[in-house]
């Protein structure tokens, strides 16, 4: 039997898959899966940053005039950049010589292959998201900035993309954070606790401090707690799944008003699971999505998926033999992050 080139076949095997690892990735996460279809996600070519352009201010110089008025020509500071950091993340597929010389042959190889990589696919496809709800300091640091990071619970508090939210010149740059006890009727404080019976109004007071014009937040992300007292709050009116990208990539999405309500919680992140409930043992990969009692009032229209072109869940062609091991490796690649242009816009709702 002729010799299997081992590393041919572990790079083309791998490049037949991530091919598609890109899109499924996408799809795996619901806020990613919206931003691929309003044209949010735009990958980038080069720089030791990610920049992403920004509105902050509206035209001082606007007026009404009459006749001869002399008209304010005064040249106007209103478009900046925030910056971002390009985080990369890996994930290694190894085959030792032993299991070579085990699985000789190059279909048996390739199907050992195929078993490692489809889950280095789903690793890589979990950290990207759960990466998207951090807060950016996992793997000290160098984990994507996700909604924690963009839309905080306390927005006034530390530096975002550049601008530092505790400025009050940067007041622009501060989201809404919505605690349940801060809830008002008027001005006075309800001191609601979260439940199927308040769930709703409390929604109702963070959209409608999200609306500017025909600006307003169309995709609400739950954890499996707020995403079950909506539900239930919803029961007596028997509604039912919304019939949408999101609903149709397999999603449990609700409606409410023109905003789709995604849960981004599930397996092992249960409201009152089971003790015997299985639960990964490295969570900070497996573990749950969108943060406990947390929903997140996102206006996708100004928030970006950034990965870079040459390094969106690609296979490194470079050989990696082990200089004291005999094993070979391969690495499929990431290098991007979330980025936002607006946080006025965006909102979150927590216990």
């Amino acid at each position: 039997m002729p010799t299997v080139n081992l590393g041919d076949i572990i790079t083309t095997t791998l490049r037949s898959r991530t091919g598609m690892l890109a899109d499924n990735v996408t799809k795996n996460n619901a806020l990613l899966a919206r931003l691929n279809t309003k044209g949010r996600i735009k990958p980038i070519t080069g720089g030791s940053q990610i920049l992403q352009e920004l509105a902050y201010a509206e035209m001082a110089n606007a007026m009404y005039y009459s006749g001869y008025q002399p008209i304010d020509l005064t040249p106007q500071k209103t478009i900046d950049s925030a910056t971002f950091d390009i985080k990369q993340a890996a994930v290694g597929v190894t085959i030792s010589g032993l299991e070579e010389l085990k699985n000789s042959g190059e279909e048996q190889i390739i199907d050992l292959l195929e078993a490692r990589i489809e889950v280095a696919e789903d690793t890589m496809k979990n950290l990207i998201s759960v990466g998207i709800y951090s807060d950016g300091t996992g793997y000290g640091g160098k984990e994507i900035g996700g909604l924690q990071y963009l839309i905080s619970k306390t927005p006034s508090v530390g530096t975002v993309g550049g601008f530092d939210r505790g400025q009050a010149s940067n007041v622009f740059w501060q989201n809404l954070a919505v605690s349940f006890g801060a809830v008002t009727t008027g001005s006075a404080s309800l001191g609601l606790t979260a439940g199927a019976d308040t769930i709703q109004h409390a929604m109702n007071y963070t959209y409608m401090n999200l609306i500017r014009g025909m600006d307003k937040p169309d995709l609400i992300v739950a954890d499996n707690n707020y995403y079950l007292y909506f539900l239930e709050s919803l029961q007596s009116l028997q509604r039912i799944q919304d019939s949408n990208d999101l609903g149709r990539l397999g999603f449990e999405t609700l409606k409410y008003l023109q905003a789709d309500v995604v849960l981004d919680g599930g397996f092992g992140t249960g409201y009152g699971a089971p003790s015997s409930a299985p639960l990964a043992s490295n969570a900070s990969i497996f573990g749950p999505s969108c943060p406990t009692s947390t929903m997140y009032f996102l206006n996708t229209k100004y928030l970006f998926y950034r990965p870079h072109a040459k390094r969106n869940m690609v296979v490194d062609e470079r050989e990696r033999v082990s200089v004291n091991q005999d094993a070979e490796a391969r690495l499929i690649l990431f290098a991007g992050n979330l980025t936002m242009s607006n946080a006025s816009l965006q909102g979150v709702l927590f216990a």
